[in-house]
Order: C-alpha cells, then sequence, then structure tokens
C-alpha cells in the first residue's frame, strides 16, 4: 500500500468502534477483555466468517439464556456469564486492542486477537434460579446397600418395585432381577426378594399393563433371543408380605417380530402395546420400525423413514399419547405426530434446539436427555405439554445446559427454551404428585455409554411448570453418589422419589449396588399427611368416584393421578401426570375421572390426596379397563393370565 493507503486505513481502524447503538433487547457493551490465562473466558463459541456482528452473536447468546457475550477477531462469537471473565483470569485491556472489523458489518469491531468485545445483558434476568435451603432444599437419604445394579426399575401395583439387570453385570451369582419392599428394609434378606429372568434385559423396554392383574411387560434386549424377548410378571404379595411369582418367558411361544435393542414401549389408547425402534442388538444395524403387542392378525411391521434416517441417534424415544389420539414422537432433535391407526405421520414439529453452538445436538440415547408429560388439569382442554431435558452434541459429546417445552397439538408449537443451573447428560426425572418434576443423576460432560462420560452431576434440581417460564427451577440437595450410565429415578407411593443404579465402566466412577431416596420439601415441612379411603379402585372415564378422606387443613384440596412408570435411560415409559375435578363436603370428597381415553390413556395410576402442598400416600387405581383384553393374553402354557 501508499503510505497515504496505510495511513488512511489505520485512521479508520482507529475511528471504527465496537458497536454500541442499536443493540438486541437489553444488552449493553461494556469494555475490550482479554482471554482468560492458559483458556477461554467463554467455552460456547460460534464462529461465522462473513456473517458475524454484535447484534447477530448477542441474539444467538440471549435466545439461550446467556447474559454475558463477546466478539472477537472479527468472526468469532462467545457466549457465557459475566462471573467466567474473573475465573478465567481475564482483564480489560485498551480499545484499540479490539480492532478488527466484524466479518459481517465491517461498520463496526469485534474484538481482535485474543480480545473480546464484550456485552452485558441489562435488562430483567434471562432466567432466575431459586436456592431454597434447609428443608426446602430436600435431602437425599441411604436407604439400601443393595443387592443389584439395575439397568431398568418399575413401580409395582403391589406396593413394591421391580429392579432388573443387564447379564454380567453384578455378583456372578446374580440372577438379573430382584423386587423391594421398602417396608422390610431393617431385614436385607426380607427387602429383596430374588427373581429371575430367561435371557438378557440390557437396554430393554418395560411398561404396566393395563389388565386388571397389573402385569409387567419387558421387551427386547441385548442379542440373539433376548431381542426377541417378551417377559411378563404378575405382581403379588403386599408390603410386608413376600410375593411368589416371577417373570415368565418363553420366545417359542411369546417373541417380538424384530429383535430390539433401545426400543420403547406405551400402551395405546386401546390397550395395545406399541414398540418403537431400537437396534437389531450387539451394537448391530437400526430397527427402524413399529410394531403392535398383541400382534393383529396378519400385521408386520410398519417402517419408519425416520428413524432410519437419524440413526444411531434416536433410541429410546420418547412416546406419548395426545388428547386428539395422536402420538408424539421425540427421537434425537426432531419430533412429529403419528396417526395412532396407521402410524403416517400428521404434523411435523420444529427441531428442538440444542447447543447455543450446535442445532445438531440431541436428547435421545446415546445423547441422552429425560423427557416428561407436563401436567394435564380438569376440563382438560388445555393443549397437552411436553418438557425434555438435558442432552449432548455429537462428537465433542459437550452436555447441554438446557430444557426444552413444547405443546405439540398447539397452533404455535415451537419450543421453549429454558436454562438449567448445570449442563447435564443421562439425566432421569421424575414426575412428582403436587405437579412438579425432579431433575438429578448423571453427568456434565459426555454422552451414554460406557465409559463416555465424566463430571457426575450431584445436584438435584426442581421443575416448577406452575411458575413463569425462565424461573421454573430451584437447585436442591446434593447426593455424594455418583449416578451415571444406567442409572434410574421413579417415584415412590409415600412420595419419595427412588434413584438407583450406575454401571458406568470408566474406571473411576463404582458399578453401583446403593439405593437411595430423594425426600421432597413437602414431607419435610412438619405438616401432618392427609389420608384417605376409597373403595372404587376400577374406574371408568367420566364417572365420579368417592372418597373418603382425613385433612389437616394444609390448604386447597387436589388429587393428582401418576401413572404406573418404568426408568431406564432417561427414559420414564408411562409416566403421565393428571389433576381430575374434586369436590368436597366434611369428610367425603367426590372425583370426577377424566372423560375419555385420548386424555388419560387405559392403565394404572397412583392416586394421591394434596392437602395444599402436602400429599397422602397414594393407592393404584385403574382406569379405561383392559381395552385389548390382555388378561387373556398371550396364548400358550408358559405364561399366567389373569383374565378379563
Amino acid at each position: 500500500l501508499a503510505s497515504s493507503d496505510a495511513s488512511a486505513l489505520i485512521a479508520k481502524r482507529q475511528t471504527r468502534t465496537a458497536q454500541k447503538t442499536g443493540l438486541p433487547g437489553s444488552w449493553q457493551y461494556q469494555a475490550c477483555i482479554t482471554e482468560g490465562v492458559g483458556k477461554r473466558v467463554w467455552k460456547y463459541q460460534i464462529i461465522s466468517l462473513d456473517a458475524n456482528t454484535a447484534t447477530s452473536c448477542l441474539t444467538q447468546c440471549q435466545n439461550f439464556g446467556y447474559q454475558a457475550a463477546g466478539v472477537e477477531y472479527g468472526s468469532e462469537c462467545f457466549c457465557g456469564d459475566a462471573v467466567d471473565i474473573a475465573a478465567a483470569g481475564s482483564t480489560t485491556a485498551p480499545e484499540t486492542d479490539c480492532g478488527v472489523a466484524c466479518s459481517g458489518d465491517a461498520r463496526y469491531n469485534c474484538g481482535g486477537g485474543s480480545r473480546l468485545s464484550w456485552y452485558r445483558w441489562t435488562g430483567t434476568p434471562l432466567y432466575v434460579w431459586n436456592y431454597p435451603t434447609g428443608a426446602n432444599a430436600g435431602r437425599y437419604e441411604l436407604i439400601s446397600g443393595g443387592v443389584v445394579i439395575p439397568l431398568l426399575t418399575t413401580s409395582g401395583v403391589n406396593g413394591k418395585y421391580t429392579f432388573v439387570e443387564k447379564f454380567g453385570t453384578g455378583a456372578p451369582n446374580s440372577t438379573g432381577a430382584y423386587e423391594l419392599d421398602v417396608t422390610q428394609l431393617a431385614n436385607p434378606s426380607l427387602a429383596w426378594r430374588e427373581m429371575h429372568v430367561k435371557t438378557d434385559v440390557f437396554c430393554s423396554a418395560s411398561v404396566t399393563l393395563p389388565d386388571k392383574a397389573g402385569r409387567q411387560i419387558n421387551i427386547g434386549g441385548w442379542s440373539g433371543d433376548s431381542t426377541f424377548g417378551i417377559r411378563l410378571y404378575w405382581p403379588d404379595g403386599s408390603p410386608g408380605v413376600p410375593g411368589v411369582n416371577d417373570w415368565q418367558e418363553n420366545v417359542n411361544e411369546l417373541k417380538l417380530q424384530r429383535g430390539r435393542w433401545y426400543p420403547t414401549a406405551m400402551v395405546m389408547t386401546n390397550g395395545s402395546i406399541l414398540v418403537v425402534g431400537g437396534q437389531t442388538g450387539s451394537n448391530g444395524p437400526p430397527q427402524p420400525n413399529l410394531e403392535i403387542l398383541p400382534r393383529p392378525s396378519g400385521a408386520g411391521v410398519v417402517f419408519a423413514d425416520w428413524l432410519q434416517r437419524t440413526d444411531p441417534y434416536n433410541l429410546y424415544p420418547f412416546l406419548a399419547v395426545l388428547p386428539s389420539g395422536g402420538i408424539f414422537v421425540g427421537y434425537y432433535n426432531e419430533a412429529r405426530i403419528l396417526d395412532p391407526v396407521n402410524f403416517n405421520t400428521i404434523k411435523t414439529l420444529p427441531n428442538m434446539p440444542g447447543a447455543v453452538n450446535n442445532p445438531g445436538a440431541g436428547r435421545t440415547y446415546p445423547l441422552e436427555g429425560t423427557a416428561m408429560i407436563l401436567p394435564q388439569y380438569a376440563p382438560f382442554t388445555a393443549p397437552l405439554g411436553i418438557l425434555i431435558c438435558g442432552g449432548s452434541t455429537i462428537g465433542a459429546a459437550i452436555a447441554l445446559d438446557n430444557c426444552v417445552s413444547s405443546q405439540p397439538e398447539a397452533g404455535n408449537n415451537a419450543w421453549t427454551l429454558e436454562r438449567m443451573p448445570s449442563q447435564r447428560v443421562m439425566t432421569c426425572m421424575t414426575a412428582l404428585p403436587d405437579g412438579t418434576y425432579m431433575i438429578l443423576n448423571g453427568a456434565t460432560q459426555g454422552a451414554a455409554g460406557f465409559g463416555l462420560a465424566t463430571g457426575p452431576n450431584l445436584n438435584a434440581v426442581l421443575y416448577d411448570p406452575s411458575k413463569p417460564v425462565n424461573q421454573r427451577m430451584s437447585i436442591m440437595a446434593n447426593t455424594t453418589i455418583a449416578r451415571l450410565y444406567h442409572s434410574e429415578a421413579i417415584l415412590m407411593q409415600d412420595g419419595r422419589v427412588l434413584v438407583s443404579g450406575s454401571d458406568p465402566q470408566d474406571g473411576k466412577n463404582p458399578q453401583e449396588y446403593r439405593v437411595e431416596v430423594f425426600v421432597p420439601p413437602y414431607l419435610l415441612s412438619g405438616r401432618p399427611r392427609p389420608s384417605f379411603t376409597i373403595a372404587n379402585k376400577n374406574w371408568g372415564y367420566g364417572a365420579s368416584i368417592p372418597i373418603t378422606v382425613r385433612l389437616n387443613g394444609g390448604g386447597a384440596t387436589r388429587v393428582s393421578m401418576l401413572g404406573a412408570e418404568s426408568s431406564t435411560h432417561g427414559n420414564t415409559m408411562g409416566q403421565r401426570t393428571l389433576f381430575p375435578a374434586v369436590s368436597c363436603a366434611g369428610t367425603t370428597c367426590t372425583i370426577t375421572t377424566p372423560p375419555n381415553r385420548n386424555v388419560c390413556p387405559p392403565g394404572w395410576y397412583q392416586l394421591f390426596l394434596l392437602d395444599g402442598p402436602t400429599p397422602s400416600t397414594s393407592t393404584w387405581v385403574r382406569i379405561g379397563g383392559d381395552p385389548a383384553g390382555l388378561g387373556n393374553w398371550p396364548p400358550g402354557p408358559t405364561f399366567s393370565k389373569p383374565g378379563l
């Protein structure tokens, strides 16, 4: 360049500044700062060689809940928090150090070499996390040293909890299945009843059938015959009274049409069992199809191109019956609604947001997050909500720090993103009887699988959907036990959360036999618990059901119904929360049951009475009968059948 041209370029650079006006929202420019000492100030980096501007960078950071942002070296955008600046050892630098033009708008500077033009959000906070203390934070309690490293846990209608494990996980003499009676914990030999499975349940699926016995069905497995396996258990006994029934299985009498590893199962509105996806087993190719149990005459499997296309990031997909009768399915970072008869796609939803710098992040195994159906309230006219928390990115496996929610049937079914207090993959979530949710377990980095994650996330988070968006999360108590791959969490009848499992095989954290409970704040308030008795436990739709109650004046009277659930790999199959209408006079309350099988699919539910914030112990009730006639299924002498 001629000296005059060079001088002009230098002068232009000296007069150009960081963008300070026309910024989106409530962002304000702060200063030019150095990068951290030996590390970045902010870890979330977005590179745009021809479109980076302060406006685009700040908008993206804001959308993902970050209240600090910086632009660097013209083409780089970073998102994070203001506290990260001091933590990284960053210091203020001369404005002339931040003199590189933005790649998307040369009128402004976007940092420099190892220099950030940084901005702070100064308006209403993008998120508010609550920090309860003492009893209001809940607590973890160790209840048993355990006898099994479970792969999957299920709440039984007999008041007990079944545990199944993959072959070869536990002690050499393990039978692969146990049942826990928490009323007998003082005597472990009575608390744990040994059961038996015949094939390997490694990464199988389970639900509770709507038959009158509340049998549990376990589907699929690791390899060979186990991938076709259909196992049934008829819960018997009661708390304090040992059962004698065991898992029943005979692949020569009953099996899936296709072998499945990592499938999901769900009770449909007609009482049949929908089985979706998985792989053929033993790290084999995908099984991109759906099938029905019992198998309709002449019916085969239904091919799903969306499972084929998104393999291998769609395993253990999330399923839910919608009030229209359609079926929600969430897989990888996609979601759609299926017709319940032919399984054609009725509606394709927008893709779920992922990481701030990676829209390709996923939510299902192996990028494992967790999903819940949000509460439904009488008169059940509002659209159903779906909540999905955590997950990870492909490749670098950066765990996500957000939840997303949507109302799939609403006119505007865009996903709402809420930032979590920490990153979490291999997450578990459990619905509580008061309409809130516990988020727990998992890791802060990595993906699901053996030895693929680091940084156990020991903190529990309470999610309260009754609060405004971005103010719903409370940071609760911590555990001391790492709960990583193959950990579980299910609701107990006394309102606690049963927390179990962990099989990381990472050389750092142990395979975990110990069993804990998380005790929510509603059980630590000192308030007496309400109670009720009920004669009719077999309900129809739109019926009036009387219960006799003992209340203590703790507040508004409510009842909640929570579906029988099985927990594995962040997927809580069978979960559903409903608050039916209830009216009370004296010691009698009358429940108006949900109106139809689309709102409340047939099956077994825990019924809780709430006196203000305090729940009773639950009673199991069944609604909708057994429309598929599962009580007489399956044929063959191997399987006990309760009848209709």
